[in-house]
């Protein structure tokens, strides 16, 4: 099974993901920004677009095939903390895998702007860095666009999501 957490910069995805793997016990946190980092890396420098990996096809090809191949190998969970509000990009990988049969799980979580902005000054971000200037774009992609299962995490602690997430997939 594949659980993608998604929401806006701040909401929480990735403490979230690291507290189902502990409570999970068999699972696997699967970070598609490493195939982002991987493709800056190894482009020529007048290939490299800065800001959104997402914006290259390949990277978008590269994580659904990974996420296909590690579905049908590893008997565990898969959790993936990944931002995708582009529903374009949304289908190429999360619409693709589940519509090829992968048992897949998609949680926004969401919140209201002060609180992401607040969560994204607490852990060293400026009001003016890349992620808080995408949190309108989020918002309105989760609130237009891409309507799975939604946890508004405002009032809850990191281990309540957690345990809100374990409970819808019983």
């Amino acid at each position: 099974m594949i659980v993608w957490l998604n929401g806006a910069f701040g909401s929480g995805k990735s403490t979230v993901a690291q507290i189902l793997t502990e409570k999970i016990g068999k699972s696997y946190i699967y970070d598609p920004e490493e195939v982002g980092f991987f493709l800056w890396d190894v482009f020529p420098e007048e290939m490299k677009r800065k800001g959104n990996f997402q914006h290259i096809p390949l990277w978008r090809d590269f994580n659904f095939r990974i996420l296909k191949y590690i579905s049908s190998q590893y008997e565990g969970t898969v959790i993936v903390p990944m931002t995708i509000y582009t529903l374009e990009y949304y289908n190429e990988i999360i619409g693709h895998l589940a519509a090829d049969g992968i048992c897949l799980r998609h949680f926004i979580l969401d919140a209201e702007k002060g609180t992401l902005l607040k969560r994204l000054m607490q852990r060293g971000e400026s009001e003016d860095s890349w992620a808080a200037r995408h949190i309108d774009i989020c918002l309105k992609a989760f609130a237009e666009d891409i309507k799975d299962e939604k946890i508004r995490t405002d009032d809850m602690s990191a281990e309540e999501v957690a345990d809100e997430i374990l409970s819808c997939l019983k």
